[in-house]
């Protein structure tokens, strides 16, 4: 299963790129990242889908069984490098994919305005917004072994899983068209 986890904090060292690692060595995923990756900035011209890191961008999400969006929360939305991004992407990508939310709060309260951003973004270009999504606070990472406390790391399983479910059903809805 081809499932893309795109980790939208634009910091190389936060807890965002932190649990996007986790994710992926933990599950094989491939991530991309925007705090290393090289996206203009988007402003609607034609010749910015000519650019490789858009094109890879959208041959990714398109090719992806399901995504995983991980933003920390700014201002109470997504990041603004994740929120680029997304504009660069719509329908043609994201008709019925299944998505899975998951929030990097700042603090012990945050993170839920995050995923309502997204959610909002996603049901914009058509996407199947799973009904399960995740905030991650500070005190569930293990800053020391690069990854997440044994509780936070069973809420992302049960995320990973019923984005995996989803994702199934959607592969199983398209091979009997």
């Amino acid at each position: 299963m081809n499932i893309l986890v795109i980790s939208g904090g634009p910091r190389k060292h936060g807890r965002s790129a932190i649990a996007a690692r986790f994710i992926e060595r933990t599950y094989g995923f491939h991530t991309m990242d925007l705090s290393v990756m090289e996206m203009p900035m988007y402003n609607g011209e034609e010749e910015q889908a000519t650019n490789p890191v858009v094109k890879s961008l959208r041959k990714a999400v398109l090719d992806a069984d399901a995504v995983l969006l991980i933003s920390p929360e700014y201002h109470s939305a997504m990041s603004g490098a994740l929120k680029n991004t997304l504009d660069f992407l719509g329908s043609t990508q994201f008709l019925h994919k299944p998505v899975g939310l998951m929030a990097i709060a700042g603090g012990g309260k945050g993170g839920i305005n995050c995923l309502n951003n997204m959610r909002t973004v996603m049901r914009g270009v058509y996407a199947n917004a799973i009904p399960r999504q995740l905030v991650l606070d500070p005190s569930t990472f293990d800053y020391d072994s690069d990854g997440l406390v044994k509780e936070a790391a069973e809420q992302v399983n049960g995320l990973i899983d019923e984005l995996k479910m989803y994702a199934h059903i959607g592969n199983e809805i398209k091979s009997h068209q």
